[in-house]
């Protein structure tokens, strides 16, 4: 680190001055303006002041605006996209990227690490994984986006207060802590998956395990319903919802399966290679007396079993 010698060309300036530390004094500031020298030499420049307290960020480009949305493909994995668009006459290089909203534990991120080019008029969707839901959460719920930038010839971090698209995130922050109350209370899964031959319904376990000597077990949960997806269903619904029963999860008690007998909800053609949350579950509770749901979403292994049955169901 560069460092400026101090000045000190007004110590000992009384009157009668020795020769020798009149000499001395000349010596100290020609090896003053040496070291200045060498610094400007070198590029080695003082730091640049702090940002006054309070400042105004700094805002996007002029024409590139940020809006949050989701598609269906997000939905099981906890994803969101920062769709950004370069409405300016220059291309535009988008580097990292920050969603911070006070619903969530921590920032949101790129899912895949990269720089997103972006030409004039055009636009990128950015996915971001979404943390941990901070429940309850902030009384504030608004989202603000920070990226780093590269246009005509110049960079910078920009940040923006960034809308929805269409209303989502109050949405998953609700489930969200839906589920970190059912997971405190028990361990919620599907077990053992029977496929079947065509017209007949398969079976598929949902287990339920409580969750005794963890952080927060006790809490009075029960499992309501569990409801069909736009790809399965459960063998004689008409209103595609499945009641559980008495599914309370106590932590003094034993785990147990529910076997749930399942069927294709549909059979069109590019039913499965379409599908986006066919096998993402909505299970309705109801935790310490308030009602609430959140998503059940089957594991790729089983996911893929799943998938093939019904490909396999279908076509027989």
């Amino acid at each position: 680190m560069c460092r400026t010698p101090p000045d000190r060309g007004r110590e000992g300036r009384g009157r009668g001055l020795s020769g020798r530390r009149r000499g001395a004094r000349m010596q100290f500031r020609a090896a003053a303006a040496l070291l200045v020298a060498l610094a400007a030499l070198t590029g080695c420049t003082a730091p640049a002041p702090p940002a006054p307290s309070g400042a105004t960020p700094p805002g996007p480009p002029d024409g590139v605006t940020v809006v949050v949305t989701q598609q269906r493909s997000d939905v099981a994995g906890r994803q969101a996209e920062l769709r950004i668009h370069n409405g300016s006459d220059a291309p535009l290089e988008v580097g990292e990227v920050r969603l911070d909203d006070p619903r969530f534990a921590a920032s949101a991120t790129r899912v895949v690490p990269r720089t997103s080019a972006l030409a004039a008029g055009a636009t990128a969707d950015i996915r971001v994984q979404l943390p941990d839901a901070a429940c309850p959460g902030g009384a504030d719920p608004i989202s603000t986006v920070t990226f780093d930038y590269e246009t005509g010839g110049r960079s910078g971090t920009a940040v923006v207060a960034a809308p929805e698209l269409f209303p989502f995130l109050d949405e998953v922050h609700r489930r969200d802590c839906v589920a970190q109350a059912v997971a405190a209370a028990g361990d919620v899964s599907f077990g053992v998956f029977t496929p079947s031959s065509p017209s007949t319904p398969a079976t598929l376990e949902l287990t339920i395990a409580p969750s005794a000597g963890k952080s927060g077990a006790g809490a009075a949960v029960t499992l309501v319903d569990i409801r069909e997806t736009n790809l399965l269903t459960f063998e004689g619904l008409a209103d595609g919802v499945l009641p559980l029963g008495d599914s309370g999860i106590r932590a003094d008690g034993a785990a147990r399966s529910i076997p749930l007998r399942i069927l294709p909800a549909r059979c069109d053609p590019h039913a499965v290679q379409e599908n986006k949350r066919g096998t993402v579950f909505a299970v309705d509770v109801v935790v310490d007396g308030e009602v609430g749901q959140f998503l059940l979403a089957a594991p790729p292994d089983l996911t893929a079993r799943l998938l093939t049955w019904v490909s396999d169901w279908c076509a027989g």
